[in-house]
């Protein structure tokens, strides 16, 4: 079961690290990753002020949590972001190049007034499909 990118010439290419869209023939585990913030594990804020560590904190959860279901960041097909301020795209995609490889997600960033605690800068949900073995 191979993810595939999916681009229309006619349209724009994607100005960030996402695809216009991914397909799959699914057969394997679906899995909704619920939006991840930059928190350790006694639920501490990282990288207050830091968007780049805020995102690449929420990545390595992101990572942690797939595996528990099996898969890898290759898996997700699709992610949702929601940011505090649009300036920091280019930051953000710095640290997403690190760990998203082609083909690649759906994506969309949307910025937002607030997060639930005010030292957030970024969430982060996915969707993703395990293939299964």
């Amino acid at each position: 079961m191979a993810k595939e990118e999916l681009r229309n010439r006619k349209l724009n290419t994607p100005l960030g690290v996402f695809s216009q869209a991914t397909k799959i023939e699914a057969n394997g585990t679906l899995v909704f990753v619920s939006g991840l913030t930059s928190r350790d594990p006694d639920g501490k804020v990282v990288g207050v002020g830091d968007v780049k560590k805020q995102t690449e904190t929420i990545l390595e959860n992101m990572q942690t949590i797939l595996a528990d279901a099996g898969g890898t960041l290759d898996d997700v097909m699709k992610v949702t972001v929601y940011i505090r301020n649009m300036k920091d795209f280019d930051a953000i995609h710095e640290v997403r190049r690190r760990y998203f490889k082609a083909p690649l997600p759906a994506s969309t960033m949307v910025e937002v007034s607030m997060l639930v605690s005010p030292e957030l800068l970024i969430e982060i949900e996915a969707f993703a499909v395990i293939p299964s073995k």
